[in-house]
């Protein structure tokens, strides 16, 4: 078999290159791409088989650009990860804890770590764009005056660039996970899928939403996530996205889909995968 190639938004070392190695093994290529409009686009272009994108993190919530782009290209849901997100402070050459005076890292990261740097007040907080490029820009620069700089990354990322890791699970909450979802251009449905994933719109009139969530009610499926999302064009509107146990060749899922089919202005099946281990 062909050794797919799987694109993800971010240098190498990304959380994300960390959970396409968890979810399909050591047999990957990688292709790190500038944004999750290029990762998407990489997919329908033909570059590469699949793309991994974050959807959600247990403490920062939704990825809402990723829900957009669910709409926006005809993929599929094939697969999804949870990933637990551990960071790491990691340097180069003669920077240590006790010479430590900067730290570069993604906002989302730099926030999930204050409890460090409430123990380390003399060492200022730098955004970067990216976890792992932080790490790659100290590695370019580890020749001059790197001295006293660190960054905020994967484990991964040490490894892709060989810094030194300092401390590790710098993390505020250990229950820190971020879900990925698999996308392709083909549809693929395994008989051990359990779970699926729509997005649908309704009409804004009293009760519609009500109606539209009573289709699984009354047939005791299980909803694991709504999401709600502007729709573009009509202020006030949205699409809801959903993710609920069963697979679509269940009979009762089956059923709801239909119904809900009746009742919706537009309904779109992302995907029906096996859901991730918790």
């Amino acid at each position: 078999m062909p050794i797919p190639t799987v694109a993800f938004q971010g240098e190498r070392g990304a959380f994300s290159e960390e959970a396409a190695y968890k979810l399909l093994g050591r047999r990957i290529r990688i292709l790190p791409e500038d944004s999750f409009a290029a990762t998407f686009e990489a997919v329908v272009s033909g570059k590469a088989r699949y793309c991994l994108v974050p959807i959600e993190n247990t403490l920062a919530g939704s990825v809402y650009e990723n829900y957009d782009l669910l709409l926006e290209n005809k993929l599929h849901i094939i697969a999804e990860v949870n990933l637990r997100v551990v960071h790491n402070l990691m340097a180069f050459r003669e920077t240590t804890l006790a010479n430590l005076r900067q730290v570069y890292s993604h906002p989302v990261a730099l926030a999930q770590c204050s409890r460090f740097f409430a123990r380390h007040p003399q060492v200022e907080k730098i955004p970067f764009y990216d976890t792992a490029g932080s790490v790659k820009m100290l590695a370019e620069r580890s020749r001059g005056a790197g001295r006293g700089a660190a960054a905020i990354a994967s484990r991964t990322a040490a490894a892709v660039y060989r810094a030194r890791i300092l401390k590790t699970h710098l993390e505020d909450h250990h229950e820190n996970f971020t879900r990925f979802l698999l996308l392709s251009k083909d549809a693929r449905v395994r008989p051990a899928a359990n779970k699926v994933s729509v997005v649908f719109s309704t009409r804004n009139v009293p009760g519609a939403l009500f109606k539209c969530l009573s289709v699984f009610a009354l047939r005791d499926i299980d909803l694991t996530k709504l999401e709600s999302r502007p729709l573009r064009g009509r202020p006030w509107e949205y699409f809801f996205y959903l993710d609920f146990k069963g697979h679509v060749r269940e009979e009762r899922s089956k059923n709801a889909l239909a119904h809900l089919g009746e009742i919706a202005n537009l309904l779109r099946v992302l995907g029906c995968y096996k859901s991730a281990a918790r």
